[in-house]
């Protein structure tokens, strides 16, 4: 059964394969906290989370140890590091709890300049973060996230929509991604 489905971000020909992201709910479970990442890095890539710029995530899956310290795994970008990563631990049966990315309605950001492309912000505090499954992303806008083309999620959709107005793209629900 394939589950991949293909979004075509259109930004500099990237794509983005989102699939199955959830594989259940924790409904019944108490979800752990999500974690401060200043400092730390790509769990993936081995890159620093933070001076990149754009959205970082987190993932905590059930019964798996992802790092050699345990869980989460964290990320310093979503398009190019939590979504193909994540992907390829589902393929290998592991259940995630919960998925936990940058909620840019939570944060007083500012789209800075830097190496030719407007880019927004890493925050990487615990409070900056949100359930991927409630939030709304913009894709193909013109703000960058640290690696190129970048997904910018927001709990509250007249904030995407006024991103979107102001610096282009299209929004997304999780499952539209997925």
């Amino acid at each position: 059964m394939n589950r991949r489905r293909v979004i075509a971000a259109g930004i500099g020909g990237a794509v983005i394969g989102l699939a199955g992201c959830l594989s259940g709910s924790a409904s019944e479970e108490a979800l752990p906290d999500p974690v401060n990442l200043e400092g730390e890095f790509d769990t993936d890539h081995g890159m620093a989370i933070g001076p990149h710029g754009g959205a970082n995530g987190q993932i905590f899956y059930r019964d798996a140890e992802p790092r050699d310290e345990g869980n989460p795994a964290w990320f310093h970008t979503l398009v190019h590091s939590l979504f193909p990563y994540h992907f390829d631990r589902l393929d290998r049966g592991w259940e995630p709890v919960v998925v936990y990315v940058t909620d840019f309605s939570r944060v007083d950001y500012t789209v800075r300049q830097r190496d030719g492309a407007p880019r927004m912000p890493s925050p990487t505090a615990p409070e900056t973060f949100a359930d991927a499954t409630g939030l709304v992303y913009v894709a193909e806008s013109d703000v960058m996230g640290g690696m190129g083309p970048a997904l910018h999620p927001f709990s509250d959709q007249e904030e995407a929509q006024s991103f979107i107005d102001t610096y282009g793209g299209q929004m997304f629900d999780y499952e539209g991604l997925c």
